[in-house]
């Protein structure tokens, strides 16, 4: 995919300011300019990720799961951040037994709102859901199995804040998961990608979200998050080892995996 001076990263945050989409922002700004995103898509955040992907996020996701196998035979404790709509831990309380939990973690009300919405009568009770700012996690050292995030890191304003709680929170042996849209390494693939992003996306909004510009910014951002070994290496430089990631689809998405060892 062209980079463009893409591929942004930690290097602006150091003088104070950041990205949002492929515009510069204060970094104290960016955050109050997401949740305005999300406030404007959370309604239609789960049907539009059907249209924008043809149902692939489904498999992407699934595959995050099958990647954690959560334990049948003993509690597991799940912590997904900017988890709002209940999507990811859904789908891993599903897989896992039946002591197990989920706490979904997202700073946006409305997309938690969602999610208290949608949860399943039969998961009522292993499911809460907590708004908070994943740079500062208001939850205690070493209490969850598992952190997961997906398609949420890039939103972050200074993710290696979120990278050094996400470590602080898990327990020794836990597993960090981190689903999230990267740069297409199929040529050819990536003009087709560029021009589906930058053109149907926003259009998709626009018709069925009554508005195109929080699309534009999730199309912006993706070309602006770290490229895979860049971000592997902010993972590892948070306290995980045996750090991996692996393309799927084209590259279009990546699965990062770490462990608190």
């Amino acid at each position: 995919m062209r980079d463009g001076g893409q591929g942004g990263g930690p290097g602006t945050e150091r003088s104070g300011e950041t990205h949002f989409g492929f515009s510069t922002v204060r970094l104290e700004e960016k955050q109050t300019l997401v949740d305005d995103v999300f406030h404007k898509v959370a309604r239609r955040y789960d049907i539009m990720n059907d249209l924008m992907s043809a149902g692939l996020h489904r498999a992407w996701k699934d595959a995050l799961v099958s990647a954690l196998r959560p334990p049948r035979d003993k509690p597991f404790a799940l912590l997904d951040v900017a988890g709002g709509t209940g999507d990811i831990a859904f789908r891993v309380l599903e897989a896992a037994g039946p002591d197990a939990s989920a706490t979904v973690l997202d700073i946006n009300g409305d997309m938690l709102a969602v999610g208290r919405d949608r949860t399943p009568v039969r998961l009522v009770g292993q499911v809460e859901f907590v708004q908070g700012n994943a740079e500062t996690l208001p939850l205690p050292d070493r209490t969850f199995d598992a952190y997961t995030i997906a398609f949420g890191i890039r939103n972050v304003p200074r993710i290696p804040l979120a990278l050094a709680e996400a470590h602080r929170v898990l327990k020794r042996g836990g597993r960090f998961l981190c689903l999230e849209f990267s740069q297409v390494d199929v040529p050819g693939f990536d003009r087709i990608y560029d021009a589906y992003s930058f053109n149907a996306v926003p259009a998709l909004g626009k018709l069925v979200a009554g508005d195109a510009e929080p699309y534009r910014y999730l199309v912006e951002s993706i070309r602006k998050f770290p490229r895979p070994e860049a971000f592997a290496g902010m993972i590892r430089a948070a306290g995980f080892g045996r750090v991996t990631h692996r393309p799927m689809t084209g590259g279009i998405v990546r699965l990062h995996s770490g462990w608190k060892l």
